[in-house]
């Protein structure tokens, strides 16, 4: 037995359960938040829509430009110290963007966004290294951890901004709660002792990842995941506005949405890995959430009901996404580079999403171009699911 598993064994992995718990509190929650301010923030700024929507664009351009080097950070330093910085840099950027100028909130957006890119990429090869035979339900346990901290945040967001003498600055500022606790939470892990097989991807997991078929479609399913949950989460306070909600319900209804995600954590994380494959449950929550794109934007009135399944069905496939970085992979280097590979180009097609959505709205003056583009993405999804849920590795 290594060191490393005396030490597990001798202080429990409850405590490191815990502590991923809380870092995957603080991976959504500062971006999602914003979504119930872009109506103060607009009115007070000026700013655009296309100019609104960079506010979630800024985190994913960082994850696309961050990811490829956390393996190379882990390798250095260890996965456990390379988290502990993330989640301060996360707690920086909150700082940074609540601080009151323009330029702060733009500047602390993309920072928050570079340390959540970093975990990101490192929890999957984390679960695969210390948890080879619990990653679909540990996957599902953070799934929820994200989905009730993104209901926490959206629900508190407009009532926070709305209390005398305050702004929309504190219910940004507010957010900062999350990756402080898991500063916290996780600081015990910094005294494992370092880790006696390479932590991060060699060159030639990189390579092959390349040429595999299989990288490409789980990079793409979770592309295409990320791609239409940032368009509709970023905006979806302003499609509700625009058909007559009043900010407070569009802001408690932006909350049921992050709670419907947390619920496929609840019930599919421990499916996912008694299944041969997961083709049918991945074809059939990508198609839940082209339904619900479309009853969102042909009944408005039934918001709730759309929301509620867009939340259910946007969960379940960003577990999924997750859960094939690791179950897809042979080892934690080859989950690592697959991570860093998904989440980069993922990532720089989902940023692409919210500024075009805004800029499609301001073009148009209402949200069915974009309503309609995220329902053809879905059925995208429904295609590489069903090539990614397949019981193969790379």
């Amino acid at each position: 037995m290594t060191a490393r598993e005396i030490a597990r064994t001798s202080s429990g992995q409850g405590l490191l359960v815990f502590g991923i718990m809380l870092i995957a509190s603080a991976l959504r929650t500062p971006i999602t938040g914003v979504a119930p301010m872009l109506g103060m923030i607009r009115e007070t700024s000026g700013i655009s829509a296309a100019e609104a929507g960079m506010l979630t664009t800024l985190p994913l351009l960082a994850f696309a430009a961050i990811s490829p080097f956390a393996a190379g950070l882990a390798r250095r330093y260890g996965i456990e110290r390379s988290l502990f910085t993330a989640m301060l840099v996360v707690a920086t950027g909150i700082a940074l963007r609540s601080t009151g100028p323009l330029w702060a909130l733009f500047v602390g957006t993309g920072t928050l966004g570079a340390g959540i890119a970093v975990a990101n990429v490192l929890l999957p090869s984390l679960l695969k290294r210390d948890f080879p035979n619990r990653v679909a339900s540990l996957t599902g346990g953070y799934a929820i951890m994200s989905g009730l901290s993104q209901a926490l945040a959206s629900t508190a967001a407009i009532p926070l901004a709305q209390l005398p003498g305050s702004s929309w600055h504190l219910s940004l500022a507010a957010t900062l709660i999350f990756p402080v606790a898991a500063v916290i939470a996780w600081g015990p892990q910094l005294q494992m002792p370092a880790s006696s097989e390479q932590e991060a991807s060699s060159m030639h997991d990189r390579r092959h990842l390349w040429r595999s078929a299989l990288a490409w479609q789980v990079t793409g399913f979770l592309g295409l995941t990320s791609l239409v949950f940032y368009v509709i989460v970023g905006w979806l306070p302003s499609i509700l506005a625009e058909a007559g909600y009043p900010a407070a319900t569009a802001g408690s209804l932006h909350g049921l949405c992050q709670l419907a995600i947390a619920i496929p954590g609840l019930l599919l994380g421990t499916a996912v890995k008694r299944m041969k494959d997961q083709r049918a449950m991945t074809i059939g929550v990508a198609l839940t959430t082209c339904l619900s794109l479309l009853g969102l934007w042909q009944l408005p009135a039934l918001a709730a009901l759309w929301i509620a399944l867009f939340g259910f069905g946007a969960g379940a496939a960003f577990m999924l996404g997750l859960s094939f970085v690791s179950l897809r992979a042979s080892h934690s280097q080859e989950a690592a580079a697959l991570s860093g590979m998904a989440q980069c180009l993922g990532y720089s097609l989902a940023a692409a999403g919210p500024p075009l959505a805004g800029f499609a709205h301001d073009a148009t003056g209402n949200w069915n171009l974009a309503l309609g583009a995220c329902g053809v993405a879905t059925l995208l999804m429904a295609i590489l699911g069903g090539l990614a849920g397949r019981a193969r590795t790379i």
